[in-house]
Protein backbone atom coordinates (compact mmCIF):
# COMPACT_ATOMS: atom_id res chain seq x y z
CA UNK A 1 0.00 0.00 0.00
CA UNK A 2 1.38 3.24 -1.33
CA UNK A 3 0.73 6.44 0.89
CA UNK A 4 1.33 9.65 -0.61
CA UNK A 5 1.44 12.24 1.45
CA UNK A 6 0.58 16.13 0.76
CA UNK A 7 1.57 18.94 1.63
CA UNK A 8 0.49 22.87 1.48
CA UNK A 9 1.45 25.91 2.13
CA UNK A 10 -1.37 27.24 2.90
CA UNK A 11 -2.73 26.83 6.44
CA UNK A 12 -5.79 24.57 6.99
CA UNK A 13 -8.68 25.55 9.02
CA UNK A 14 -10.25 22.88 11.72
CA UNK A 15 -13.04 21.91 9.26
CA UNK A 16 -10.64 20.86 6.88
CA UNK A 17 -8.82 18.77 9.11
CA UNK A 18 -11.61 17.22 10.45
CA UNK A 19 -12.97 16.16 7.07
CA UNK A 20 -9.48 14.65 6.26
CA UNK A 21 -9.27 12.42 9.44
CA UNK A 22 -13.11 11.29 9.42
CA UNK A 23 -12.22 10.36 5.07
CA UNK A 24 -8.93 8.81 6.17
CA UNK A 25 -9.41 7.51 9.55
CA UNK A 26 -6.90 7.89 12.86
CA UNK A 27 -6.27 4.53 14.66
CA UNK A 28 -3.97 5.14 17.98
CA UNK A 29 -2.71 2.10 19.59
CA UNK A 30 -1.59 1.96 22.96
CA UNK A 31 -0.49 -0.60 25.56
CA UNK A 32 1.01 0.69 29.57
CA UNK A 33 2.00 -1.33 32.41
CA UNK A 34 3.28 0.19 35.15
CA UNK A 35 5.52 -2.71 37.99
CA UNK A 36 7.08 -1.40 41.11
CA UNK A 37 10.05 -4.21 42.39
CA UNK A 38 8.54 -6.60 39.44
CA UNK A 39 4.84 -6.53 40.64
CA UNK A 40 2.61 -5.45 38.09
CA UNK A 41 0.58 -2.22 39.39
CA UNK A 42 -1.08 -1.52 36.44
CA UNK A 43 -1.89 -2.56 32.73
CA UNK A 44 -3.60 -0.46 30.08
CA UNK A 45 -4.52 -1.58 26.73
CA UNK A 46 -6.30 0.48 24.28
CA UNK A 47 -7.19 1.08 20.84
CA UNK A 48 -9.14 4.16 19.75
CA UNK A 49 -10.24 4.76 16.48
CA UNK A 50 -11.66 8.02 14.93
CA UNK A 51 -13.23 7.84 11.71
CA UNK A 52 -16.59 8.16 9.79
CA UNK A 53 -18.97 5.54 9.83
CA UNK A 54 -18.61 5.03 6.25
CA UNK A 55 -14.83 4.99 6.47
CA UNK A 56 -15.05 2.03 9.97
CA UNK A 57 -17.55 0.17 7.94
CA UNK A 58 -15.31 0.15 4.24
CA UNK A 59 -12.37 -1.39 6.36
CA UNK A 60 -14.42 -3.48 8.97
CA UNK A 61 -15.76 -5.24 5.91
CA UNK A 62 -12.31 -5.60 4.42
CA UNK A 63 -10.70 -7.09 7.81
CA UNK A 64 -13.92 -9.29 8.69
CA UNK A 65 -14.91 -7.24 11.32
CA UNK A 66 -19.17 -6.86 10.13
CA UNK A 67 -21.42 -9.80 10.08
CA UNK A 68 -22.28 -11.37 6.61
CA UNK A 69 -25.95 -12.72 6.65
Amino acid sequence: MVVAIRTSTGGSSLAEVLDRILDKGIVVDLWARVSLVGIELLAVEARVVIASVETWLVYAEAVGLTASY
